[in-house]
């Protein structure tokens, strides 16, 4: 019955994956072609002062490291997780990385007949047209000594990815504490599903509040596009499909493991996105970057979830021999 369990887990957990992957990758379709105005609080100042694709690096890097490492060594006063082949688990946490700086250097090219609204490509879409900084005003970065203006960019994207990483902490932590019956949170669900409403809400009171903000920076004159609204809808609903997965994934998989897939995935798909429909990526040296970038993100993901599976010498022998356990 065990066994059961644990291959259901592995199958539920690596198909939820799977779904996250591809919609995180492809939520931001429905908005590719209109103008969504300043971006996010913290990506228009790192795009300005470090570059958009280093600041994925950075940040992606820190967001998948910190939500591994978190998990894996305890951090924040959650339980330290048990994996049945640490090394392997080492591998794919820092393929994940390897991964990321491999897409750096992939070049996107812009369709001449694309229009002005339409120039961002997908791989380096979730800034949401960040380089359009219509509204706020970010001149003072020329102030700045390129020096000043590096350690700002990288200073911001660390914590950008650090946060992100972050985003699951409070669901793991009371789950985790749910188990004593010390703590004010006994009993609390086990199941990562049950937190997603508290996870949402936080989520848009914290957005609502930025939003406030930026309307009294701008002197209650935001740059608000009506256009955008319908299709950032879907996206947003792709998005939340997707993180809706990923706790799955966290539930099934633990989130040492979930992490290092869900996070370097999704530029695959991206990827896909620019070369077949949007043919932003061409040349052979994208392609075989990108082929190289996937080989890496399918081993660590293989990495990462034989990593938590443990299996004894007559379970491993029925898998491999396609025969039923007796």
């Amino acid at each position: 019955m065990e066994h059961n369990n644990n291959g259901t887990d592995l199958t539920a957990g690596l198909i939820s994956s799977a779904v996250a992957v591809v919609l995180f990758g492809s939520n931001f379709v429905p908005v590719k072609k209109f103008d969504t105005g300043d971006g996010n609080i913290t990506v228009v100042p790192i795009v300005k002062t470090i570059g958009l694709g280093l600041g994925l690096l950075i940040w992606g890097s820190f967001n998948s490291l910190t939500g591994w490492a978190s998990s894996r060594f305890g951090w924040f006063g959650m339980d330290p997780e048990d994996i049945s082949r640490p090394l392997l688990n080492y591998i794919g946490a820092g393929l994940s990385v390897i991964s990321a700086v491999i897409f750096l250097f992939i070049k996107s090219e812009i369709p001449s007949s694309t229009s002005s609204l339409d120039t961002t490509p997908l791989l380096t879409e979730r800034a949401i047209n960040c380089t359009q900084t219509n509204g706020l005003d970010y001149l003072w970065t020329k102030n700045l000594s390129q020096l000043q203006n590096r350690i700002l960019g990288c200073v911001l994207a660390v914590t950008s990815g650090i946060l992100y990483g972050c985003s699951f902490v409070p669901i793991i932590y009371i789950k985790d504490h749910g188990k004593r019956n010390d703590s004010i949170y006994a009993g609390s669900s086990q199941y990562d599903l049950d937190y997603v409403f508290a996870h949402f809400s936080g989520i848009f009171v914290t957005s609502t509040l930025y939003f406030l903000a930026y309307c009294m920076i701008m002197k209650n004159n935001p740059k608000v596009y009506p256009q955008a609204i319908l299709p950032g809808f879907f996206s947003g609903v792709l998005w939340a499909i997707a993180s809706c997965c990923w706790l799955i994934a966290n539930h099934s998989l633990s989130a040492v493991v979930s992490f290092p897939i869900i996070t370097a995935g999704p530029g695959i798909i991206a990827a896909m996105w620019g070369i077949f429909v949007f043919k932003e990526i061409k040349g052979i040296k994208n392609y075989l970057l990108i082929t190289l970038a996937f080989c890496i993100i399918l081993a660590g993901a293989l990495a990462t979830a034989f990593s938590k599976v443990e299996m004894n010498n007559q379970q491993m022998a029925a898998v491999i021999n396609q025969t039923p356990l007796i």
